[in-house]
């Protein structure tokens, strides 16, 4: 029987049980994607991560992100916590990576303090999409085109994966929003996107709250999207302007998680906090 080694983080958080949970499984080279689905099935969170040996120029390590149903390309806190979780097995406190993802190669540095540290990440180059109509966009989660910011409209928005981006008037509009998982799941398809990213924005101060429903109810709802909040500072900083974002998510779920986003130059920091909540060995036949 084949031992892994896995570590078990929560990222985009002050502490454990909060933010959102990531299991990394290390040294998977001799997994092939079949196992790696199925390994992310069982242990049952929104992604699970497998590091491999490069097979890109420059890069440290390959990241393989798995969702409940297939590989992604890119994810937010899967990119944070598996850096973390790669410092922590080489034993280095302070590094700088690049991790090679199916996106390209993403730089990422990584300070570690005990069982704690801080993750940043520069995502790939905005790539701006469609514009949506708010009824399209927010009438499946039982929202009005009324309920949405009357100054920026939905949009699809890439820094690595497509997200759909719906703005809406303010926190309490998030609050009432109720998921329609199969109309989610037809919105996200027929924009080839894996979340569908609510946002109540404040431009001025730089804050944001959001709640991001992903493409089926065996996923649910996600308490920190790092790969919807880059998209969501790329189209703030296009539209009116705005060069930092922190975003507050995860609160109606138990999970708060705060992500802090920076325009540098044609792409997008995202950063947050990490918390190591075990490490133990994966055992597969």
């Amino acid at each position: 029987m084949a031992g892994h080694r896995l570590t078990w983080l929560d990222v985009f958080c002050d502490g454990p049980l909060r933010g959102n949970p990531l299991a990394v499984v290390h040294d998977a080279d001799d997994l092939d994607p079949g196992i790696m689905l199925t390994v992310a099935r069982e242990l049952g969170l929104s992604e699970t991560t497998f590091v491999q040996s490069p097979t890109a120029y420059g890069a440290d390590y390959r990241n393989r992100i798995f969702d409940l149903r297939q590989e992604l390309p890119f994810a937010g806190h899967p990119s944070l916590g598996t850096a973390a979780a790669v410092a922590r097995v080489r034993g280095q406190h302070h590094a700088s990576y690049v991790q090679q993802t199916q996106a390209g190669l993403q730089p990422v540095d990584v300070e570690l303090d005990g069982d704690r540290g801080r993750v940043s990440m520069l995502q790939e180059p905005p790539v701006m999409g469609v514009q949506l109509h708010r009824v399209e966009a927010l009438s499946p989660v039982g929202l009005r085109a009324a309920d949405g910011d009357p100054d920026l409209p939905p949009q699809v928005v890439s820094t690595g994966v497509p997200q759909v981006l719906a703005p809406v008037r303010d926190a309490h509009v998030l609050a009432r929003a109720r998921p329609d998982w199969l109309a989610i799941q037809a919105l996200l398809d027929a924009h080839d996107a894996v979340v569908l990213y609510l946002a109540a924005c404040d431009p001025r101060a730089g804050r944001a709250q959001a709640r991001a429903f992903a493409h089926s109810a065996e996923i649910g709802e996600d308490p920190a999207t790092g790969s919807a909040a880059g998209p969501l500072a790329a189209y703030l900083a296009e539209r009116v302007g705005v060069e930092r974002l922190d975003i507050d998510q995860g609160a109606e779920m138990g999970r708060p998680s705060r992500l802090e986003c920076a325009i540098e130059g044609d792409r997008i920091r995202v950063a947050g906090g990490v918390a190591l909540l075990l490490e133990g060995t994966l055992r597969l036949p």
